[in-house]
């Protein structure tokens, strides 16, 4: 079976359309709080300021929750993969109590939310379990069951599984969410505005001067004036701290397919084997649910990844039997080097500008709790987790400097690998519909599309967030850098940052030597 077959989007998008867009500001603002980004970062941490009595504004790029949010899995979970027999050894049992509590409490701030405004968003309790079918991870698994534990979770080693294939062992941990992501946000989002909050979207921002108060300058001039600033936009379009060193971004694709009640896993299933396997259900409609199945995963700009997306539903297919596909799509994630998200102040010297980032794949329990941690550092009181996720923090730099130096190695590797002459590569003529090359001409390097027609178009080749070089991603139609993980539509506008202008277009010259 291939994920060709399914529609070529979001369930979540599909499922819960986000209505006529709110229109960028008009004039100039002042406000308490301006929060950048309408993920579910942005928007839980304007949401709780807000019923604090702030005043606030939300200033998004696309729409709501329709980025890295809206392509989600949609898990909330305190156990993410193999995370705490890392953090016992890297940040102790304490910091990995404050982990294992900090996500607890995300979840159980997220079900009250839920009950509290009436939110009909397929909420779910279940239980989340990794697991690994190589025997030879059995010991990896039990210490991450007894490192869980002694974090205060409920987690227990098991060897068997509602999975219609074999495990060799499992740590589950009962008491864990799922839930439709976008019909939690707009009803969060509804509430948001009753209560005094306002959002704009397609409002980009290009431009922070930090300060008393700060500034931020959006794409249409116009200017927001805040006491405060929230960084939310997955990866930080700012980096006065130079984060970006500390991060590095990887897509993972995403096949569901529609399958029977009584076949369909009630639980939360992943694996680190493979390039990860991820998988759960969702509430469907005629007597079925949605298998909703994640992996491949891969830094952008990389990756054939039309073979990637056959070899996850042949995978998927192969152990649930019989799958139709009917949902395709791609998500991106950030993690840090040391496994812990950074979410707190900006940089060592900011006193008002604050970021929320590097969730490693975690965003939905990180970004509640991003939410409230921002929240509680703006009114001044830190929550007794704030110095684990401080993003100032440099001594777990230091214990992680294997994960530091291969992640710089990797984006020096582009860097300056891409600036030198290339020897291979397709003909600007030789381009087919629907792909893309980049292609040097004279001393330029070009990002060159030809649409289905035939049509030839033209972009910088040149990332504009550090100047690394593009690579087409035929499959989702963009061109993605490998750097830093910003991605383009064929015509160079802005599909994900960090990047914050556009690439730009260029005429093709009438020579057209290929690299």
């Amino acid at each position: 079976m291939n994920a060709q077959t399914g529609t070529q989007g979001s369930y979540w998008l599909e499922t819960a359309p986000p209505g006529d867009p709110a229109p960028p500001p008009s004039g100039d603002l002042t406000v308490d709080v301006a929060v950048v980004g309408a993920g579910i970062a942005g928007l839980s941490t304007a949401w709780e300021l807000v019923r604090q009595g702030r005043e606030v504004a939300v200033l998004e790029a696309d729409r709501i929750a329709a980025g890295v949010t809206g392509h989600t899995t949609a898990k909330l979970t305190a156990l993410h993969t193999l995370v705490y027999d890392h953090l016992r050894r890297t940040r102790g049992p304490e910091g990995a109590r404050l982990y294992a509590r900090s996500q607890t409490e995300s979840i159980e701030h997220a079900s009250e939310i839920v009950d509290e405004l009436g939110i009909d968003c397929e909420w779910e309790e279940a239980a989340a379990c990794t697991y690994a079918e190589d025997p030879r991870r059995l010991d990896e698994l039990r210490a991450e069951a007894e490192a869980a534990r002694e974090a205060g979770l409920p987690a227990e080693f098991a060897t068997e599984t509602e999975l219609p294939f074999a495990i060799a062992g499992a740590v589950r941990v009962s008491g864990q969410a799922q839930f439709h992501p976008r019909k939690y946000l707009l009803a969060l989002t509804d509430d948001l505005r009753r209560r005094g909050g306002t959002v704009y979207e397609g409002t980009r921002v290009v431009g922070l001067t930090q300060g008393e108060p700060c500034v931020l300058r959006t794409d249409t001039g116009v200017s927001v004036h805040a006491g405060d600033v929230v960084i939310a936009t997955h990866y930080p379009v700012f980096d006065r701290a130079l984060l970006f060193t500390r991060l590095s971004s990887r897509r993972e694709l995403v096949v569901a397919a529609t399958i029977d009640e009584d076949r369909a896993p009630r639980d939360m299933y992943i694996t680190p084997e493979q390039a990860t396997r991820s998988v759960r259900s969702a509430p469907y409609r005629d007597g079925k649910r949605l298998l909703i199945v994640t992996g491949e995963h891969f830094t952008p700009g990389t990756a054939d990844v039309e073979e990637r997306f056959a070899r996850l539903s042949a995978w998927a297919d192969d152990r649930f039997a019989g799958l139709t596909f009917t949902y395709r799509w791609a998500t991106q994630d950030n993690d840090s080097t040391d496994s812990v998200p950074l979410v707190g102040h900006l940089h060592p010297g900011s006193r008002h500008a604050y970021v929320a980032t590097g969730f490693g794949g975690w965003g939905l329990s990180g970004g509640v709790m991003a939410g409230r941690l921002l929240s509680d550092l703006i009114n001044g009181r830190p929550a007794a987790w704030s110095g684990l996720y401080d993003p100032r923090r440099l001594a777990s730099v230091v214990r992680e400097g294997a994960s530091f130096l291969k992640h710089q190695a990797q984006v020096t590797r582009h860097f300056v690998g891409d600036r030198l002459p290339a020897v291979t590569g397709p003909a600007t003529d030789g381009i087919p519909p629907g792909h893309g090359a980049v292609v040097r001409l004279g001393a330029r390097q070009y990002a060159i599309h030809r649409d289905e027609d035939g049509t030839l178009q033209a972009v910088s080749a040149r990332c504009t967030h550090l100047g690394c070089i593009v690579s087409f991603n035929h499959a989702e139609q963009a061109w993605e850098c490998p750097c830093h993980g910003s991605r383009f539509a064929p015509d160079g506008r802005i599909l994900q940052g960090p990047a914050v202008h556009p690439l730009e277009k260029r005429d093709i010259p009438e020579k057209r030597s290929a690299i």
